[in-house]
């Protein structure tokens, strides 16, 4: 039998992520698990090393990284009090860094039992573009991964 202590639920702050949080929290409640919400910070899109002279004169790249992982951090907390119940045992992660990268080595380095994630709904080309996410934690994650779809129209 699959023992599930430690849940971990990313959200990217859209309403499909929201939807894996209510399922997370109520699987959670189910085991008596502890639950892990995790955001990921992507990197700046650059076309090239990201440095100073990559942006616009007057542009301070440490101050808007800064300012993206303060509004990032308001932002989670703001999502745990708001959809996690309070009587459940949650654990915050920030992190920068590749999604599904920085997914997979928080689930081995906190011994996940279980991902909790929801996809996006891409396909064909959107999917080539934008990669998924899901996808990637599924065939490289170390422990047992639940995707759940995103309904048409909440990607």
């Amino acid at each position: 039998m699959l023992a599930v202590k430690r849940i971990l639920c990313p959200t990217d702050f859209s309403q499909p992520s929201y939807e894996a949080l209510k399922v997370a929290g109520e699987v959670a409640r189910h085991f008596g698990a502890e639950l892990w919400v995790m955001h990921v910070i992507p990197p700046i899109p650059s076309p090239g090393p990201v440095t100073e002279a990559t942006f616009a004169p007057g542009f301070d790249l440490p101050l808007y990284q800064q300012e993206l992982v303060g509004s990032s951090e308001k932002a989670l907390q703001a999502v745990i009090k708001e959809r996690v119940p309070p009587d459940l045992a949650v654990q915050s992660v920030l992190t920068p860094g590749d999604p599904a990268q920085e997914i997979i080595r928080t689930a081995q380095e906190h011994q996940i039992d279980l991902i909790i994630i929801a996809t996006h709904g891409h396909t064909g080309w959107g999917r080539f573009i934008f990669g998924s996410v899901a996808e990637k934690v599924v065939r490289l994650a170390s422990c047992p991964v639940l995707t759940l779809k995103a309904h048409q129209g909440e990607t």
